[in-house]
């Protein structure tokens, strides 16, 4: 137990031979089975290799960051740098996947999952929620998300699109899942930016509504709707999902769409949330709901901490349905579910630019904010990148048409139209 040992010495400092020898044989260990490329320099400055040529190289600050190296867990070793215990020289991406392989060797895979437990979702506590992650600032969001600021997955033909133009073909499908057209009334719940409403409104005719919780991305959203010329088609309002049938009343919309919102509804809330939906919708009205979804039938979070740790520093109270959850809890609301498709690798892809584009970014984004929460992005953008390539999580949108009266929806018969141009 050499991390216990490390830990015990007076003041929290490492004895150099101690923690030498024991971290030389879990080297050797790793290196016997197969290796990973990856150093690990102690306190007093001692080193051991996992590998026969390290990238990578991390350096312990903290004696008690030790212990995460006895038996690794991907939220562990996420806080420890988040926290300043361990600093990394070397590919953010590259560490996240070595950190994996580092779990999986120590015998804790990330497939095992923590029981159940849903958090209580009230307005209030929602509101701080939502702006402890999206009020970062502006600046930070622009450094790295597309030029419209689209903060959600994006959709990519080949792989080989810059983000630009595949957030642009995001917001396009979207349009046409919804078959939104001119003079018709679309609710956008979770309008981020304002980047749907926007492109909704300008291409395909609509009149807008877009709700947010964040204040900051409201109090952009509408700078960005009046540099259009938009004001008299969109409207963007700080306004609670629960709020909508009292503040417009029910049937007030043609279209409904969500995207990347219902991640912050809570599983005990999305009855409440669909319901809130439907009742906005005529009938045979559309929504489509955009979201990131569990893994796990149970709808249990990412095992190995990694869970916990973005509750804890990035979406306070987020809880991710599986599929089969999602889809009973539409149908319950009267919709009738007539599409669903998985777009995980377009995320792992999107996030896997948003990385990037922040790992390229980072002497301004420390202006922007400060370096604890920097690490926090850092890990975050890298670590939901590998872990929608993993399949650890997956996004869905699903199309619902609201079924008031009995008989056929209004949707064609086969899929073309969703891809024509």
């Amino acid at each position: 137990m050499w991390g216990e040992a490390l830990l015990r010495q007076a003041g929290g400092k490492v004895v150099g031979k101690l923690a030498s020898t024991q971290l030389s044989r879990l080297a050797e260990r790793v290196r016997s089975e197969g290796g990973l490329p990856i150093r690990i320099v102690l306190p007093d400055g001692e080193a051991a290799d996992f590998g026969p040529t390290p990238t990578l190289t991390v350096t312990v600050r903290d004696a008690a960051a030790l212990a995460q190296f006895r038996q690794p867990t991907l939220g562990g070793l996420a806080e420890a740098y988040v926290e300043g215990r361990i600093d990394i020289d070397g590919d953010v991406a590259e560490a996240i996947r070595i950190a994996a392989r580092l779990v999986e060797a120590g015998g804790a895979p990330v497939s095992a999952r923590p029981g159940l437990m849903p958090a209580a979702h009230q307005p209030h506590t929602d509101r701080a929620d939502i702006s402890h992650h999206y009020d970062v600032g502006n600046g930070f969001y622009r450094l790295w998300l597309d030029e419209l600021m689209v903060y959600s997955c994006a959709y990519f033909e080949s792989g080989a699109e810059d983000i630009d133009t595949a957030q642009r073909a995001k917001l396009d499908h979207v349009c046409r899942k919804l078959r939104l057209s001119q003079g018709e009334r679309f609710l956008d719940i979770g309008c981020g930016w304002g980047a749907l409403v926007t492109h909704a409104a300008r291409h395909y005719g609509v009149r807008a509504v877009g709700i947010t919780l964040s204040e900051q991305q409201a109090l952009l959203a509408r700078e960005r709707v009046a540099a259009a010329g938009l004001q008299d088609r969109v409207e963007v309002l700080l306004l609670d999902y629960r709020e909508l049938p009292r503040r417009f009343g029910e049937a007030s919309f043609d279209k409904v769409a969500s995207i990347g919102m219902f991640e912050h509804v809570g599983l005990r809330n999305l009855s409440v949330y669909f319901s809130s939906a439907a009742r906005m919708l005529r009938d045979r009205g559309l929504m489509l709901n955009h979201g990131i979804t569990s893994a796990d039938p149970d709808s249990r979070p990412i095992g190995s901490g990694a869970g916990e740790f973005v509750g804890k520093y990035v979406f306070p109270n987020g809880e991710l349905p599986h599929l089969a959850l999602a889809v009973r809890e539409m149908s319950a609301a009267g919709f009738e579910v007539c599409d669903v498709e998985s777009l995980r690798s377009h995320y792992a892809l999107t996030l896997s630019h948003w990385s990037r584009r922040l790992e390229n970014g980072l002497q301004a984004a420390a202006r922007e904010v400060a370096e604890r929460t920097l690490r926090v992005w850092r890990v975050y953008l890298a670590g939901c990148s590998h872990g929608f390539a993993q399949g650890w999580m997956n996004l869905y949108q699903l199309l619902g048409s609201r079924q008031v009266a009995p008989g056929a929806t209004e949707l064609p018969l086969t899929r073309h139209w969703m891809y024509h141009r």
